[in-house]
């Protein structure tokens, strides 16, 4: 096993989708994740790490960050296909988790962070925002984040004393089988058609299913933070229905804030399940149209604490302080 060894899965295609059209986010340029995952690298090599694996891709963001510093560290790619679409990243938390990464750092939003959830087991996160919604990932500086990642990799600190454990949905077939999962929003869309990825009108919405909410993200977990405005603690979700009712103003889009309908609205439980009543229809998991519903199809969102594990950037340098790493009295 790889004892101090990092992660990194930088996508990029966040930051690009057609919201840049609909609404007004900005275009979060490669180059930039370039010199954040350059940044990430010093940090971790500071704080010791001995190895970095990484997913390859297209645009060969870390080679190009590699290119201008010199590291001790040893840098390379994972053995993988590019597939250029959510599967890289899928991909490469499984070989991170199997190749026994310490800790994974992402580039990316709710879409890439979902996609690593899916296969990167028990390995902590450091998610840094590269996308459109970022209600999961971190804004943080790149050598803040690479100092945490490394701490944590060398057992600089105690992983369960600094990576906190997510909640998130699981989309349940049938006959209860797991379809696929989402770490912040299930939005039930009304249309037949996958077609583009992203959400952006608010008159197909017809429920929301929100295991994250609070009135400062954006996004359609905005709604829900706005109807309860203490943040949601570690073991409940919110269940929205959209119709004729109580009007919310929220930004549910970068530059787009829209007065929502809310027919009905209620806390959900760990464990709790919620089925889809409205059909046919899509549901969009974590901002993007995934899964189709049919007219005859059972579905259920079920809320649970089965999220990856996240660590908490702060609290992880201010342990590794207080035990001296930074000092070299190490305690």
């Amino acid at each position: 096993m790889l004892e101090k060894t990092v992660g990194i899965i930088a996508n990029p295609a966040s930051g690009k989708d057609i919201r840049r059209l609909v609404a007004h986010g900005s275009v979060f340029d490669n180059q930039e994740k370039v010199n954040i995952v350059r940044r990430v690298l010093l940090g971790l090599e500071a704080a010791g790490v001995e190895k970095v694996l990484y997913m390859p891709d297209y645009f060969g963001i870390v080679p190009k960050a590699l290119s201008a510093v010199k590291l001790s560290m040893e840098v390379c790619p994972l053995d993988m296909p590019i597939y250029a679409d959510q599967r890289d990243s899928t991909l490469a938390a499984s070989l991170l988790a199997d190749a026994g990464a310490k800790c994974i750092v992402t580039l990316g939003g709710d879409g890439t962070n979902r996609a690593v959830a899916k296969a990167c087991g028990d390995v902590p996160l450091v998610p840094i925002s590269t996308g459109t919604n970022n209600v999961f990932p971190f804004m943080v500086e790149g050598t803040i984040a690479g100092l945490a990642a490394g701490v944590v990799a060398v057992g600089a600190v105690e992983v369960k004393e600094v990576a906190r454990p997510t909640k998130r949905l699981e989309i349940e077939g049938e006959n209860g089988e797991l379809v696929d999962i989402a770490l912040v929003d299930v939005v039930v869309y009304d249309d037949v058609f996958i077609a583009a990825k992203a959400i952006w009108d608010m008159s197909k919405v017809r429920e929301i299913i929100l295991a994250r909410a609070s009135p400062g993200n954006i996004g359609l977990s905005s709604v829900g933070g706005c109807l309860y405005p203490n943040a949601l603690d570690e073991g409940h979700g919110v269940y929205i229905k959209i119709g004729p009712g109580r009007k919310v103003l929220a930004p549910v889009a970068p530059g787009l804030i829209e007065e929502v309908q809310v027919e009905s609205c209620s806390l959900i439980g760990i464990g709790d399940a919620v089925e889809i009543h409205w059909k046919p229809s899509i549901l969009a998991l974590d901002g993007e149209r995934e899964v189709e519903v049919g007219r005859n199809s059972v579905f259920k969102v079920r809320l649970t604490g089965n999220g990856p594990r996240v660590v908490d950037i702060p609290k992880a340098l201010e342990e590794a302080a207080r035990r001296g790493f930074f000092t070299g009295r190490e305690t």
